[in-house]
């Protein structure tokens, strides 16, 4: 029982999100049959994938036990960067990509020099960074993005399809694969998650902490970056506000895909499959018609639904079972192994 519980406490904590997947497409399948056509779907995977690269790099970030509330406004600013950068030119999609990374690293260095080095709040910080980053990218629209479009080869990218599915819908899953194989796979990605379990005990084994916390927040900018880049192309003009939508989704899809919040322990694929499942329950109420005032109130209740059920509070509840079952395993073990106490020459004489 103790080894079957031991394998339900960390296969459970991602199976969740699966099962919720299905329930979701039966549900679709019953009373919106629409929202899985082929057109509904070819609509909803590019910007699904989207909130499955953000999530990505959110995931990098609560995984140190941070939060990264700043992504938002980094995808905002790095979309319009990538209009500016490559202002309107094929020849110059190269050149935006590479400006883009590097505001990325820049943004994510500083928030991670900021939490990681001079210890501040996460929470505090990004939020912060989120206010200067908005106030960046309304100056830089006006004076350089919004005079520039879109190339046309970068929107023929995104929108193009292999096998009927989208370039970006590939683009999010090949991303996927790779950073759940770094992880799992290489010795630098289980030295990551160590320090995300326990940053004493991962300083006290020399690992250096406060790299790992940094490289956590420039990977979440660089997926804010990513996906600037591809909202570049899904949209003719990104306005000031164009990453405003893959705020709480992402934070949401981590949570939903098992990731625990102390830090540590996540899973790419649960992730992944989070992100589609939040995009997807959007199409859902959108295609039953829910006034925009509805459509949050459902989704968000929905959300809240999902954490309570969610993989994380089912392995602790697993966990608690695993430790109550080997205290009493430990306290039979030992009252067998206690000698009985021996009978006084007193009590022979009463008995007899």
């Amino acid at each position: 029982m103790r080894s079957l519980l031991s394998d339900m406490l960390f296969g459970t904590r991602f199976v969740t999100i699966w099962l919720a997947i299905g329930l979701l497409l039966i549900v679709c399948r019953i009373v919106a049959p629409s929202a899985l056509s082929s057109t509904s779907l070819s609509a909803v995977l590019p910007f699904g994938s989207v909130i499955a690269v953000v999530a990505l790099g959110q995931m990098l970030v609560i995984m140190m036990g941070g939060i990264d509330l700043s992504m938002a406004a980094s995808i905002s600013l790095l979309a319009n960067v990538m209009v500016g950068a490559a202002n309107d030119q094929n020849g110059r999609i190269a050149y935006g990509v590479v400006v883009v990374m590097v505001c990325a690293i820049a943004i994510g260095l500083v928030n991670g020099l900021l939490i990681a080095v001079l210890e501040l709040n996460p929470l505090i910080v990004t939020l912060s960074t989120s206010l200067v980053l908005r106030g960046i990218t309304t100056q830089y629209r006006v004076g350089i993005a919004n005079n520039s479009g879109v190339p046309k080869a970068l929107s023929r990218v995104v929108f193009e399809k292999v096998l009927g599915i989208s370039y970006t819908a590939w683009f999010a899953f090949v991303l996927m694969l790779v950073v759940g194989l770094l992880l799992r796979s290489t010795a630098a990605g289980r030295r990551f998650q160590a320090v995300g379990a326990n940053r004493r005990a991962a300083w006290m084994a020399g690992f250096h902490v406060r790299l790992h916390v940094v490289v956590a927040y420039i990977g979440a900018s660089i997926a804010a970056g990513i996906a600037g880049i591809i909202l570049g192309g899904l949209l003719a003009s990104p306005g000031v506000s164009v990453g405003a939508n893959y705020l709480f989704g992402p934070v949401s899809a981590v949570v939903l895909g098992g990731a625990a919040l102390s830090g540590g322990l996540a899973s790419p694929a649960s992730t992944w499959a989070a992100a589609i499942f939040v995009k997807l329950l959007l199409q859902l109420l959108a295609v039953r018609g829910l006034s925009v005032g509805s459509q949050p109130i459902v989704y968000g209740a929905v959300i809240v639904l999902g954490m309570l059920i969610s993989g994380d509070r089912i392995a602790d509840v697993i966990g608690r079972l695993l430790v109550r079952s080997s205290l009493q395993d430990s306290a039979n073990d030992s009252a067998r192994a206690s000698p009985a106490p021996p009978i006084s020459t007193h009590q022979t004489q009463v008995a007899e």
